[in-house]
């Protein structure tokens, strides 16, 4: 039987089976532009389909085709350019291989079908979250390209999709927020901007998708990187978007501040952030703060020794409970505070947002979170520069 005959009596069984993800690699074609095709069944518009997707080192490019052309669409593939195939479905994971002497080399394994109906189901819902971003692949956004996220036809870089993802979190949290934002126009001074990435797709989310009038001001103590952030948000055509060379203790606005966004900032620039934020009465903050190294200068805490003990659990410690009371100030000034995930855990250990919206709090529950994050310094033996800043009691 030719080799093709028999890929696709291999396939039409998988289909019967329950086949979930397909995977051609191992060139047999060095031109061939490729080093891996990949294809998933996902659910699309109510219809099963399948996803193909195709890598090169840097980019990966998808297209979608009926369950009944894999069999035609794997053989234009397999053997001449990929020489190698691995079929999943619900009962067994085999693996195909084309010798120089065209036999096939087949090789296969049952698996438990529960595991191979969760990888379905985990396949298919990573499809839907793809299809729900605010920041949809296919358009092509600027910014994102020039950052090495999206290819210049809108098609996201396989090597930077966790930023995708990531650049996308921030979005939705905005978004949810800015629902309560009744005004026609939206102030912003993001501190500590740098090279202002995000502050970019944040104007291009505002201007572009909601069709918001907007007002951002990025500040650096950089000035070659508030030169070209200048230079970036001109090209772009981006009128209201500039950057200026400052500090972020004593700055003054001279606009009324909707929302403060402040991204790793170090240390304690975060806390002046926010305490900035809270004296220009600001309605939203957005803030992920980066290394935090005052609190671990100094706390410490007999009744929790073994933790003291350690460096790096001394470190952790010491870097949520700066984040615990930056929330806990935040509410004793009149802020519904959250602290979210900003980036999976897995791909930075610096992945919490604090998001801050303010609020009509009681007087009651401002003063009780004053007092318990007086309480927590105590245990700790610490007095951050949030508590010092925003510690005053009405």
């Amino acid at each position: 039987m030719e080799i093709r005959e028999e890929i696709k009596n291999e396939i039409e069984q998988a289909i019967g089976q329950g086949i979930s993800r397909i995977i051609i690699s191992n060139k047999s074609d060095k031109s061939y532009e490729y080093k891996k095709v990949e294809m998933k069944i996902i659910r699309l518009k109510g219809k099963d389909m399948c996803q193909v997707s195709h890598y090169t080192d840097k980019q990966v490019f998808q297209e979608n085709i009926s369950i009944e052309q894999i069999a035609s669409y794997l053989c234009k593939i397999f053997p001449d350019k990929l020489k190698q195939v691995n079929i999943f479905t619900n009962t067994k994971e085999s693996s195909l291989k084309a010798t120089k002497s065209g036999k096939l080399l087949k090789n296969s394994r049952i698996v438990a079908s529960d595991v191979a109906d969760k990888n379905a189901r985990n396949l298919d819902k990573e499809h839907n979250r793809k299809k729900n971003y605010i920041l949809q692949e296919g358009t092509v956004i600027p910014p994102l390209v020039d950052m090495g996220v999206f290819t210049k036809d809108g098609k996201v870089v396989a090597s930077m999709y966790d930023k995708f993802k990531q650049i996308n979190r921030f979005i939705e949290l905005v978004d949810d927020v800015l629902k309560s934002h009744n005004k026609d126009t939206i102030n912003i001074v993001d501190f500590g901007c740098g090279k202002s990435y995000l502050t970019f797709i944040l104007y291009y989310y505002l201007v572009e998708l909601k069709r918001k009038k907007v007002n951002i001001v990025g500040l650096d103590l950089k000035e070659d990187v508030i030169k070209k952030c200048n230079a970036t948000a001109k090209k772009y055509g981006y009128d209201s978007l500039k950057f200026k060379l400052g500090d972020i203790n004593g700055y003054k606005s001279d606009i009324p501040v909707d929302m403060v966004v402040t991204l790793h900032a170090c240390d304690t620039a975060t806390d002046y952030a926010l305490y900035n934020a809270v004296n220009w009465n600001a309605t939203y903050i957005m803030s992920v703060p980066c290394c935090q190294h005052e609190v671990n200068k100094s706390i410490a805490s007999e009744k929790i020794a073994p933790m003291m003990k350690y460096g790096i659990i001394k470190e952790r410690t010491a870097a949520l409970a700066t984040d615990a009371l930056r929330g806990a100030m935040l509410e004793s000034c009149g802020y519904k505070t959250q602290l979210l995930e900003f980036v999976d855990l897995a791909h930075s250990p610096k992945n919490i947002l604090i998001r801050a919206v303010k609020a009509n709090v009681s007087k009651d529950k401002k003063e009780k979170s004053l007092q318990e994050a007086k309480t927590m310094c105590a245990f700790f033996g610490v007095e951050p520069t949030i508590v010092r800043l925003l510690g005053k009691e009405e």
